[in-house]
């Protein structure tokens, strides 16, 4: 029982609570950032690493932290985090650094972190709040390559920098513009959420023939 529940936490991030596709949590990086494939895993994985940890150490904390002083105790721990993810993305990937800019700092504002440690870590235990934090992560970080993979294709004919359109192909500039963000975020959200109904909906069906 306890493993079924940590699986189900865990892929409620990635599908029925994507941070993105169904609660449109955290768009300001994901319409900012997403203009290469490189660039949104880079920022999905730290958030990730991020969601994790904070997560860990609020669920730890839970029943000692006083609850006047809950959300500022809940943002040093998050702050705490970005800054070490943020100095190791300094020293080891300078170039996605550079990149992704004061987006990595921002991550401490990111209300997809502060909602997860609020409304979850805050009221269970470790494990369970480990997952929640993974699912949610992995999930953004679904989302974020995704939107970046559709964009960086159609807007240079690349994906991860490697050239994947023919060579006569001629790129469509609007898809990384700021406007491209919104359209082809619209678009995929259009897209995944009618998946997601479609498949509830043959899974409920077949859930009624059997009975």
């Amino acid at each position: 029982m306890k493993k079924n529940r940590l699986t189900t936490v865990f892929m409620n991030g990635i599908l029925n609570e994507n941070p993105t596709f169904r609660l449109l949590l955290g768009m300001c990086p994901t319409l900012a950032i997403t203009k290469a494939a490189s660039s949104g895993l880079g920022m999905g994985l730290a958030t990730t690493f991020v969601l994790v940890f904070s997560n860990l150490v609020v669920s730890l904390l839970r029943n000692i932290i006083p609850e006047k002083v809950r959300i500022p105790s809940f943002v040093v721990v998050i702050a705490t985090f970005v800054t070490i993810i943020d100095l190791m993305i300094k020293a080891f990937l300078p170039a996605l650094s550079s990149t992704l800019g004061i987006y990595i700092p921002l991550i401490v504002v990111n209300c997809i972190i502060f909602a997860r440690a609020e409304s979850f870590a805050s009221k269970n235990p470790v494990l369970p709040s480990v997952a929640d934090g993974l699912g949610m992560g992995l999930g953004f970080t679904l989302a974020l390559v995704m939107l970046s993979s559709v964009r960086e294709i159609i807007g240079t004919g690349k994906w991860f920098d490697m050239q994947v359109m023919p060579a006569n192909y001629e790129p469509m500039a609007i898809a990384t513009s700021p406007s491209g963000g919104f359209i082809f975020l619209g678009l995929l959200l259009l897209v995944v959420n009618a998946t997601i109904q479609y498949v509830a909906r043959r899974k409920a069906e077949k859930e009624e023939e059997i009975v």
